[in-house]
């Protein structure tokens, strides 16, 4: 029997599918789109008939894919695309790990809906060189990092803020000296967050520069034996000899573009990403790591003793649910379980630190 869930999950692939397709620009592209829908849609069905399931009873999108389509709305639908993706892969994964473990033997469907993905756009004849560049740079640079750098920020912030407020005030019967230490942990944790961000993207940007341009040096100097080694590229992809050097001629006529793509494909260098402001990163790490690391701390402004601490706990404990709720947009698990498992950690955490605070200390409750 099919898990219901695997039924839920091709039902919201192909309604993030079609979404995709109503909203995007370029009618190659939709179409691939759509195609994609249509291909879920029809595993569903696939599996509720194996499961004994009439197909006019289809299951409605879960609250999950309308929480995306909702993000996606806002934060633009190349988000989706990449959320897609990776579930795609995640899956493929789990699939072949599985195989491994009961010895099972390979299916050409382990590698998943993102390899289906690929073969459809190289090897439809409206899809030119231009576009099938253009949707790999995308793809290949959204997959939900945005948001997911907020989740992980946020968790961050509110783990390790939470821990130390609980240490002190397991030490310390002050209620402005728990408070100090909140806002110094809060401080310190987001500079140092925002410190690091900046020095990963601003040395990414000047590890790369040389070999990019080089890479443009080539272009200027060799055009027509970049051209052959673009399409010997995709030649090795699996793209047929007569498409592959389409493609090239196709992309090199382009310069800038052309530098685009063999940077990714020479040196797999994404060039969106490294046009990325190495100080809004940082900042960007500064805030998301303080909305969490103020959590803990909201108490301590205003009151004292174990009332601080019931409600700092209550509150923590409510903002690692949340985090662990928003965690199941890219694991497709439940909200419950990944909410609950965030609460328990995050608590036993903190009532380690508290405990070691109580050791070392005067508990704020003596």
């Amino acid at each position: 029997m099919i898990n219901i869930n695997s039924i839920q999950v091709e039902i919201d692939a192909g309604y993030l599918y079609q979404l995709l397709a109503e909203k995007e620009a370029d009618p190659a592209i939709a179409g691939i789109f759509r195609e994609m829908s249509d291909i879920e849609y029809g595993h569903a069905k696939a599996f509720m008939a194996k499961n004994g399931m009439p197909i006019d009873k289809m299951p409605k999108p879960s609250g999950r894919a309308k929480t995306l389509a909702k993000i996606g709305k806002i934060m633009g639908y190349d988000y989706i695309l990449g959320v897609l993706l990776d579930t795609e892969k995640r899956l493929s994964a789990n699939i072949q790990t599985a195989r491994k473990t009961h010895a099972s033997e390979a299916s050409l469907s382990d590698t998943a809906h993102v390899s289906i993905l690929k073969n459809i756009l190289h090897q439809s004849p409206n899809i030119a060189g231009a576009q099938l560049a253009r949707f790999e740079k995308r793809h290949k640079s959204v997959g939900g990092n945005a948001l997911r750098a907020a989740v992980l920020g946020g968790n961050d912030g509110l783990v390790s803020n939470f821990s130390l407020v609980m240490g002190v005030a397991g030490a310390s019967t002050g209620q402005s000296t728990v408070l100090l230490t909140g806002i110094a942990g809060l401080l310190a944790g987001a500079l140092s967050m925002a410190l690091g961000e900046w020095i990963s993207v601003k040395s990414s940007q000047e590890l790369y520069e040389n070999q990019m341009q080089l890479e443009m040096d080539e272009l200027e100097s060799n055009p027509e034996g970049e051209e052959r080694e673009l399409a010997l590229i995709y030649r090795s992809k699996g793209i047929p000899e007569d498409q592959a050097k389409t493609m090239a001629a196709d992309i090199i006529k382009d310069k800038a573009k052309a530098h685009d793509v063999l940077i990714k494909e020479e040196l797999g260098i994404n060039a969106e990403e490294l046009k990325g402001s190495a100080m809004e990163a940082a900042i960007a790490s500064f805030v998301l790591f303080s909305v969490g690391a103020i959590i803990p701390v909201l108490p301590f402004f205003f009151i004292g003793g174990f009332e601080a601490i019931a409600l700092c706990v209550g509150l923590s404990a409510i903002g690692l649910f949340i985090i662990g709720a928003a965690i199941t947009l890219f694991t497709g698990k439940s909200i419950w379980y990944s909410g609950f498992r965030q609460v328990l950690f995050g608590l036993l955490a903190a009532a380690i630190t508290f405990g070691i605070g109580k050791l070392i200390g005067v508990s704020v409750l003596g």
